[in-house]
């Protein structure tokens, strides 16, 4: 592990100017948006969902489901390589957080209460997610 563990690594100062504020909160200092209050908590579009920070896809719209939590959630990652998972026992919880394996952007969190296949949801920040949606034909 260490400060070079992700391929597409940038400044401190870099992420600020390319992010907005609240971004880089979320996805640079593992910050959290007000639940309900993200552009694709309620989406439902068919696409792919990349990471905000990197462009690295993450997730597809075909495992994208209404928790009901106020974020977007996901039974799983687009494929396996893209996600990485820490531990994380920060606000006096032992949780999972999930990171992309491109930038190490926080992205959320997963929690074995999902649907299935994988019984898993992905709980991840709308901020730390761009979309694109699906082409006809």
């Amino acid at each position: 592990m260490g400060e070079n563990k992700y391929p597409r690594q940038r400044s401190e100062a870099e992420w600020q100017s390319e992010l907005s504020p609240e971004q880089y909160r979320v996805c640079r200092q593992k910050g959290t948006e007000r639940p309900h209050s993200g552009e694709y908590d309620q989406h439902f579009v068919a696409g792919q969902y990349q990471c905000v920070c990197c462009g690295e896809e993450l997730f597809v719209s075909d495992t994208k489901f209404d928790a009901g939590c106020g974020w977007p959630s996901f039974n799983q990652p687009a494929n396996d390589a893209c996600i990485g998972e820490n531990r994380d026992v920060s606000h006096g919880m032992v949780r999972t957080e999930v990171v992309c394996n491109g930038c190490g952007a926080h992205l959320g969190h997963v929690f074995p209460d999902g649907p299935a296949p994988t019984g898993l949801r992905y709980c991840i920040n709308s901020v730390s997610l761009g979309f694109t949606e699906k082409e006809d034909g």
